[in-house]
């Protein structure tokens, strides 16, 4: 992949449809956008794409595999697999419902009479497992015999876990990912990764070594076609440096909280720290389609640091995810800040834009999601119209709207500083950190002969971006 920012959008939000999507890419953002992450574009039966039904359809809502890989043909394109689930309504699930014992489909799922000794987990193996319910993460299944199963599903009712210790199982898996090979794909996002090993006994999150095997089974099928793999995980920060040392690039999601941290407070010295132990094959974010995680700071952040962020997040509209988990102890605690970077920022045009400036200054590849590339507010009304929470960050867009969204000043300074990002050569160097008082932040990319530097004042969120070129210079 190269080394230019990566846009983060669904389908249908950035333009209504693929061919949209081009439209506005093509229009508005050729320099800004070196590559796409386009969120699953498969039918699916919930989760905004994530319950896919198969990996060789597109969703014709949304288009052809004409569309997307007429948007491969400019961009290198990441897509997800969801090596943790299928849909309830996917050939295979509703197969198995319909057969049964008799399906060749039966062994594809967790069975909870199969897994659990007596059929059924205690409550404090329940208690024990890393989960997103406050229950049991299981389904109750009415088979066509009429008999009754409860069958493992991590997530939203829509997507039943897969059994990777069946052998029916990694067939779907390598015919899903070579598909996926043959039809435009750079990079493969294995999404929810974490929760697709299980084992008794355990809290059923990133089970070692199995989770190495399975990921390494993964790689072994993309390195046919040699694409790289970027696994998906929200965890102590300390789990992503295990990644790295496997030799996986990895996701920074630390980065969106220490950068809130650092202009709430105007100190550099926990994001300082960061850079310090941080590996260099990253791949950056500040906005997702999932909101803003706040395990992946702990320990990075104080308890009371980590708080003061969630409450003036809170104070600019946003609203919260629970952990439900072994690891919440007495109660429940935020498990992600649903909210736009921008509104989380209090919509502050020159506090936005030093964020920016940062994260692509910082180690490893940019991602920009598509309501972070517009500056987009939170969008309240969409959250109270599908009463789902998540939503107050997805914002739909059509072309129309982004034409006059990449008009105002915000975005126009924004994509010079993408601009900047893609096209000077000293981003191919390591990061340097100036060493400068805690209210001060100066961060330096050099190679090819080539030296760009970041210089902020924190309190005043004031900064400038010096570059051999003048032409990539900034100043705000």
């Amino acid at each position: 992949m190269k080394n230019k920012i990566m846009l983060i959008t669904y389908a249908d939000s950035f333009g209504q449809n693929l061919k949209e999507l081009k439209t506005a890419l093509d229009t508005h953002f050729s320099r800004e956008i070196g590559s796409v992450h386009i969120l699953p574009f498969f039918p699916s039966s919930g989760d905004r794409g994530f319950a896919p039904l198969t990996y060789e359809e597109v969703d014709p809502a949304f288009g052809t595999w004409e569309d997307v890989e007429a948007i491969a043909g400019e961009h290198e394109l990441m897509y997800d697999f969801m090596i943790n689930h299928l849909s309830r309504r996917s050939p295979q699930f509703e197969d198995f419902v319909k057969r049964h014992d008799q399906s060749p489909y039966k062994d594809m799922f967790i069975r909870f009479r199969d897994f659990w000794p007596g059929g059924a987990p205690t409550q404090e193996q329940i208690d024990a497992l890393n989960k997103r319910k406050n229950c049991a993460p299981c389904e109750r299944i009415r088979f066509d015999d009429g008999t009754e199963e409860d069958i493992w599903c991590t997530f939203s009712e829509e997507q039943m876990d897969l059994n990777l210790e069946s052998p029916v199982t990694w067939e779907f898996v390598e015919r899903s990912l070579r598909f996926l090979m043959d039809h435009g794909a750079s990079m493969i996002r294995l999404d929810a990764f974490a929760f697709a090993t299980k084992k008794l006994g355990t809290s059923c999150f990133f089970v070692e070594p199995q989770m190495w095997d399975c990921m390494a089974r993964v790689q072994r099928i993309l390195d046919e076609k040699h694409l790289p793999m970027l696994p998906e995980i929200h965890d102590h920060y300390k789990i992503q440096l295990k990644i790295a040392e496997h030799g996986y690039p990895i996701y920074d999601f630390a980065l969106p909280v220490l950068v809130l941290h650092t202009l709430y407070t105007g100190s550099s010295e926990r994001l300082k720290h960061w850079f310090s132990i941080c590996p260099a094959d990253m791949y950056t974010t500040l906005d997702t389609h999932d909101g803003i995680g706040t395990v992946d700071v702990e320990d990075l952040l104080t308890p009371d640091e980590l708080q003061a962020v969630i409450d003036r997040t809170g104070q600019y509209g946003a609203n919260f995810k629970m952990d439900f988990s072994a690891k919440a102890k007495d109660k429940p605690v935020v498990y992600q800040i649903n909210c736009t970077y921008y509104s989380a920022l209090g919509e502050d045009d020159q506090a936005y834009l030093l964020a920016r400036a940062i994260q692509f200054f910082a180690p490893g590849v940019p991602q920009v999601y598509y309501m972070g590339l517009l500056a987009g507010k939170n969008d309240y009304e969409l959250m109270r119209r599908t009463d789902f929470p998540r939503n107050i960050s997805r914002h739909n867009y059509t072309l129309e709207e982004i034409g006059r969204e990449a008009e105002r000043p915000v975005v126009k300074k924004l994509c010079a500083l993408m601009r900047m990002r893609n096209e000077y050569p000293a981003f191919d160097g390591a990061v340097q950190v100036s060493e400068l008082p805690d209210d001060q932040l100066e961060l330096v990319r050099e190679s090819n002969g080539c030296r760009a530097v970041l210089r902020a004042d924190l309190k005043t969120k004031e900064f400038t971006v010096t570059c051999g070129d003048p032409a990539y210079s900034f100043g705000l």
